[in-house]
């Protein structure tokens, strides 16, 4: 009866290591979202949830705070033609970047250069004449609370947008070494919608403080 038992667990052993099973079984993983792209879109949602405490002040002082208004405030006005030209340096820049995303999808080296290239220019551009228009505007955040917001929301994307460029910089540097291909391509996808998220929210930036 106890050879039995010691037969029948060694048989079960044996069975086991058959099926190469110990410990819990794998966890699940799903083929249609990778760990990277879900890692970088959990990231933005983090984000939006900065952007959306900036937002909050903002909608206050339009809203809900007795005495004061929005531009123009005191004798200063938003430049709005000028935010509206860099408003279509972003866009266009946003549709460098998904040419360069196809074009390493499809093979098309060049496409991806030049996509990638076009796309760092774009956003440098939009730097510098954010930057231009933060010396040339008149007002500095501690002069009124519309002083803080602007300074606040405009800063807070032309940090992302620096952040983004960054990544574009050494994707395109990488791009140009001859890294990257349609089987693996993550590189470049990740980087390029963090880039669609900067575009994205940039509009909303735009039309709340300058076009509303």
């Amino acid at each position: 009866m106890e050879a039995a038992g010691i037969s029948a667990g060694i048989a079960l052993d044996h069975h086991d290591d058959d099926h190469g099973h110990h410990g819990p079984p794998p966890a699940n993983r799903s083929s249609r979202v990778s760990h990277e792209v879900l890692g970088m879109l959990l990231f933005i949602i983090s984000e939006i949830m900065v952007f959306g405490a900036f937002f909050t002040a903002y909608f206050f002082i339009r809203l809900v705070a007795e005495g004061h208004r929005w531009f123009p405030f005191d004798g200063y006005e938003l430049p709005v033609a000028i935010a509206g030209m860099n408003t279509a340096i972003l866009l266009s820049s946003s549709l460098t970047m998904h040419w360069a995303q196809i074009s390493i999808k499809n093979g098309n080296r060049f496409g991806l250069k030049a996509g990638m290239l076009l796309t760092s220019l774009l956003g440098a551009t939009f730097l510098l004449i954010q930057i231009n228009e933060y010396v040339h505007i008149g007002f500095s955040p501690q002069n009124h609370a519309q002083g803080t917001i602007f300074y606040g929301l405009t800063g807070l994307h032309g940090a992302h947008v620096f952040i983004g460029l960054s990544l574009l910089i050494f994707v395109t540097v990488r791009a140009f070494r001859g890294h990257f291909s349609p089987e693996s391509h993550h590189g470049v996808e990740i980087p390029g919608i963090y880039w669609h998220f900067v575009d994205v929210m940039w509009i909303v930036v735009y039309t709340s403080i300058y076009i509303i």
